[in-house]
Order: structure tokens, then C-alpha cells, then sequence
């Protein structure tokens, strides 16, 4: 099949492995297009891949300065269901993949691209340029389940230190604390993570690779889908605050 066009991705193929880039100027704001069009680009790669195949998914930013900076907090202003739509979705989506997933930090990751990442099997951040940061603490935002990812993924201390009090890591930092598994100059950046994806995509050959990730982080993907496309209730109000 052929893959694409999609709105504000750019998809590319290196045998196995597929790169999602993201190009949703200025700087990769999640809103709910946006989020079923990564949603949607996740299963056209998982349909030509094919079931209990070998493969891999890496996501990058489009440029060294951001990967991506949170959710769209203006549309969550308009519609208080953007976020079970769009973001809450695409988390699940990433949680329950058959495939090994790569999300390449190429520059700022803030906000709600903090759990976007985490929701990857793998992070690799730009090594000279960036900053990890999750402040809603400091933006008046909950949503349930937003502490699962940081608690199941990462030690207690450093759970704390992102959830609590909104620190801002460098990508040496994000390495030291176990957020990113490694890091590498922009350059170098996508052939990094190509070999990490040939070094893991055939994990997923026996079809058992979203089964094993579940048992690892299950409790976090059972929380998050019983909040995608709730409109019973508002799960997430507006910000509080912004930055």
C-alpha cells in the first residue's frame, strides 16, 4: 500500500523501519487533527508491516530546536473533549503498538510531549540542544493517570522531580536520571537511532512484543484508555496558567 500523504508527517523508509517526522510548524503542537493523523500514519505502517513481522517506528521533530512542545492548550480552551480525541488516543495507541517504537528528541520537549515520549519503548535526545520539561504543576493541569508513565518508567526521585516540581533537564541530565537511553550530536541523531531500531525491530516477530510491553506497563495503558473519547464528563478543564 501506499503510505500517505498525511497533514504535517512526513513518513520515510529505511526497509523495516519507519520514520515519522513531524512538521506541524511552529513547533509540534498536539491538537486532535493532529493526533489522529499520527494515529493514522501508526496504522498504515503497522498494515504494511504486517502482523508478527519484524519492524520499528522512530518519531522525530523536523529540525534540531523542538521535537515537540505539549498539547495545543488554546484548542483545549474551545473544546473541552480535544484531549480525549486526540492526545489521550495517540497515548494508547503508542502503549498498545505490535512494534518497537523510537522517539527521537531532536530539540525541546515540553509538556504533554513529556508522556508523548514516554510512551515510546525508546528516547534518544539531542546531546547540544533541548530541554525535558513537564510543568503542569506550574499550569494548574491534571488529568488522571498523568503520573502513571513517570511512575511505572522512571525511579521515584526522579518521577518526583518531573511531576512535582517541573525541573528542566539537559539531554546529559535526562540520561544521567534514566529519562532518554541515550543521546547523540543533531547530526548524528537519525543514524543513531536507525541502529538502534535495526538492533530491536525483530522483537516484534512473534507477536508477542505488545503483550510483554503490557505486563511492563499495563497499568498506565488500562488508565489511559478509560479516558480516550470520554464526553460524559470533562476530564481535563483549561490551564490555569501558561507559559
Amino acid at each position: 500500500m501506499a503510505l500517505g500523504p498525511y497533514w504535517n508527517l512526513r513518513i520515510d523508509r529505511y526497509d523495516r523501519i519507519f520514520v515519522i517526522t513531524m512538521q506541524k510548524a511552529p513547533e509540534n503542537r498536539i491538537n486532535v487533527r493532529f493526533a489522529q493523523e499520527i494515529i493514522r500514519a501508526l496504522r498504515d505502517i503497522e498494515q504494511e508491516l504486517g502482523p508478527d513481522s519484524e519492524g520499528c517506528v522512530i518519531t522525530r521533530g523536523d529540525d534540531a530546536k523542538f521535537w515537540c512542545t505539549g498539547l495545543d492548550l488554546d484548542e483545549g480552551e474551545r473544546n473541552p473533549f480535544a484531549n480525549t480525541d486526540g492526545f489521550f488516543p495517540l497515548l494508547a495507541t503508542l502503549l498498545d503498538y505490535p512494534f518497537p517504537t523510537i522517539a527521537l528528541l531532536t530539540g525541546h520537549t515540553f509538556g504533554g510531549a513529556c508522556p508523548f515520549s514516554l510512551s515510546h519503548d525508546y528516547r534518544i535526545m539531542n546531546s547540544k540542544r533541548g530541554f525535558f520539561s513537564m510543568p503542569p504543576v506550574d499550569l494548574g493541569l491534571h488529568f488522571p493517570g498523568i503520573g502513571f508513565l513517570p511512575r511505572l518508567k522512571l525511579r521515584p526521585q526522579i518521577a518526583r522531580k518531573m511531576l512535582l516540581e517541573a525541573h528542566k533537564w539537559t539531554g546529559k541530565q535526562a540520561l544521567e536520571d534514566g529519562i532518554v537511553d541515550e543521546i547523540a550530536d543533531p547530526e548524528v541523531m537519525l543514524d543513531v537511532a536507525l541502529k538502534k531500531a535495526r538492533s530491536i525491530q525483530g522483537k516484534s516477530k512473534m507477536g508477542v512484543y505488545s503483550l510483554l510491553r503490557n505486563e511492563l506497563w499495563g497499568e498506565a495503558t488500562e488508565k489511559i484508555r478509560s479516558i480516550c473519547y470520554v464526553h460524559g464528563k470533562v476530564i481535563t478543564p483549561p490551564a490555569k496558567a501558561k507559559i
